[in-house]
């Protein structure tokens, strides 16, 4: 097990940002840190990396890191941006650790599980987006790290390349500890084994990914992973649904179903994704949010099942009234 405790505070010329997180990390988990720009998820990665300064504490496993450089922390890091060294072939980049460390894997047979053999020879200006990203968990990979830190590794990709990698990676990360940083739920609900949500440098909710997912604690993580946040007072009898506040995720919603557990509803909107339609439904005085199949008539029906409503605590300001 990995476990780190950050307690510090960055500062740069512009602004000032308090980062508090204590977190476990299983071997051979992958820890996914969600949350939207500004949550300070890529701050804390490079905090455990040693890559700022800080005024607190940061520790590993009990042991504070203070003073200790980025490369005598046992991580492998993989950029956004890829960081390759423009001098190296590719070949070299993944080669480049090797010297440091004793356990080492073999560069080519990570450049040939990534797709990328051919490309031994080549320089990294020379690469798409995708390839780039594949060399850059290859190197990360040959070193042998205690841990992967991956900060938002395909963000910068087109849909297609993410998708591909994405699988890739879940492949690569099934036996490794992993910390990965990411803003896209979908990405977190594919490599994650349990996700952390984070919220102005605080961990706002951890656990497994169904459980976060399913059952958010308050309305700021019911909302980021996309469920609709309703009372329960706004909405018809039929869908016995609780006098509290709720979430609900779109995929529970079933649309245009003909049975007494359904209720009136009106489509105000529909938006295509893929192979599903998003749509936005007035239902009582309450907004519903659905996947559908089809796209719906105007006037239509939802159902919920009673055991789909979760109910939110209005503990703190993320959860309380917001004069809905």
């Amino acid at each position: 097990m990995l476990r780190f405790d950050v307690r510090a505070a960055f500062r740069d010329e512009a602004t000032t940002f308090d980062v508090a997180a204590d977190l476990a990390v299983e071997t051979g988990e992958t820890l996914c840190l969600l949350g939207p720009s500004g949550s300070g998820k890529t701050l804390l990665l490079e905090l455990l990396a040693g890559f700022h300064g800080y005024d607190g504490t940061i520790a590993l496993d009990g042991r504070s890191l203070e003073g200790r450089p980025p490369e005598e922390r046992g991580f492998g890091f993989v950029f956004q941006d890829h960081a390759l060294f423009p001098h190296r072939s590719v070949r070299e980049n993944v080669a480049f650790g090797l010297r440091y460390h004793d356990d080492t894997r073999d560069p080519d047979a990570l450049l040939a599980r990534f797709g990328v053999a051919d490309l031994a020879a080549r320089s990294p200006d020379t690469l798409s987006g995708g390839e780039a990203q594949r060399v850059a968990l290859a190197r990360a990979l040959a070193v042998r790290p205690d841990a992967f830190l991956l900060d938002e590794p395909l963000a910068a990709l087109d849909v297609p390349t993410r998708e591909r990698l994405r699988d890739d990676l879940v492949d690569a990360l099934a036996d490794e500890t992993a910390v990965y940083v990411t803003h896209d739920r979908t990405t977190a609900r594919a490599v994650a084994d349990r996700v952390a949500v984070l919220r102005d440098g605080r961990v706002a909710q951890v656990g497994p990914v169904d459980a976060v997912f399913e059952r958010p604690t308050d309305r700021f993580v019911a909302e980021f992973t996309g469920a609709t946040v309703v009372r329960g007072t706004d909405l018809p009898a039929a869908l016995d649904a609780p006098a509290e506040r709720l979430a609900v995720r779109p995929e529970h919603v079933d649309v245009g179903l003909d049975t007494p557990a359904a209720a009136p509803a009106r489509v105000t909107r529909v938006v295509r994704e893929d192979a599903a339609y998003r749509v936005t439904l007035a239902v009582g005085d309450a907004t519903l949010v659905a996947y559908s199949s089809e796209e719906p008539d105007t006037e239509t029906t939802v159902r919920v099942p009673p055991d789909r409503w979760h109910v939110l605590a209005d503990a703190d300001g993320s959860s309380g009234d917001d004069g809905e």
